[in-house]
Formats: C-alpha cells, sequence, structure tokens
C-alpha cells in the first residue's frame, strides 16, 4: 500500500499536474503551428515562388519503382520503395522554427511582465535597539564624556 500512496502523492503534486496540462496543449498548439504553416505560410510561398509550391512532393527516389506505381510519395511508400523526402523535412522544420519564434515571443513577454510586476524593494527601516543596546549605548557615551 506504501508504493501506491506514493505514487498518488505524486501524480497529484502541482507539477506533474502541470506538466500534463502542457503536454495537452503542446500538442493542441503543434496542430495550430501546422495549420499556419500548410494553410497561411506555405501558399504565400508559392505564390511568391510564381507556382505551386508543395514541399511534401519533393523527394528523391532511391530504389527501383516497380511498373504501374504512380510517382507520388505516397504510392511510392505503399510501394515499400526506399525515397528521401526532404520535403517533408522541410516542411517539419518551417513548423519548428515557426514554433520555437513563438515559444520565444511568448516567454520574453512573460518575462517583461514579470519584470513590471515586481515592486520595487525599499529598505526595511532599521529596528528599533532592544534595550540592553540602548542600556550599553547611554553608559559608552557616559564613559567618553568622563574620559
Amino acid at each position: 500500500m506504501g508504493m501506491v500512496q506514493e505514487f498518488k502523492e505524486f501524480a497529484i503534486k502541482g507539477n506533474v499536474m502541470d506538466l500534463a496540462v502542457g503536454v495537452i496543449i503542446g500538442a493542441a498548439f503543434g496542430k495550430i503551428v501546422d495549420s499556419v504553416v500548410a494553410d497561411l505560410i506555405m501558399p504565400i510561398v508559392a505564390w511568391i515562388m510564381g507556382g505551386k509550391l508543395d514541399f511534401s512532393g519533393m523527394f528523391f527516389v532511391l530504389g527501383n519503382v516497380p511498373p504501374g506505381t504512380a510517382q507520388t510519395l505516397d504510392a511510392l511508400k505503399k510501394a515499400q520503395v526506399p525515397v528521401f523526402a526532404y520535403g517533408n523535412f522541410i516542411t517539419i522544420l518551417v513548423n519548428f522554427v515557426i514554433l520555437a519564434f513563438i515559444i520565444f515571443m511568448m516567454i520574453k513577454q512573460v518575462n517583461r511582465l514579470k519584470k513590471e510586476e515586481a515592486p520595487a524593494v525599499e529598505p526595511a527601516a532599521p529596528a528599533e535597539p532592544s534595550e540592553d543596546v540602548l542600556l550599553l549605548r547611554e553608559i559608552r557615551d557616559s564613559l567618553k564624556k568622563q574620559g
């Protein structure tokens, strides 16, 4: 029963729950970034390049293609033909760069807000000296006067 209790305490801790929420939100955020790249950025890049530009269709065939197999990435993969699919890598790389930039901007904003929220720490007023210290000071001062 001890191990079950330890696991329960571990799983309920705030850090584990925060991590779980972060992973779920991160997965959803990843889908949003995929859509931004595929649906917004890539069409603009294709338009600028003067035509249809589909990175996912960029590949080199590395093996023999069986007769009758279409020259599409999906068809070649289904036929188990080795292909060097660099276009898919480019798409994933663009997704990563955009995601990293967005996270960088978010962290930069959070850090800026934290700096604004941090109250200026005023030096604490010195505490009143105790009666013993006051008495010792009086004795010191009276000795200075006599000496």
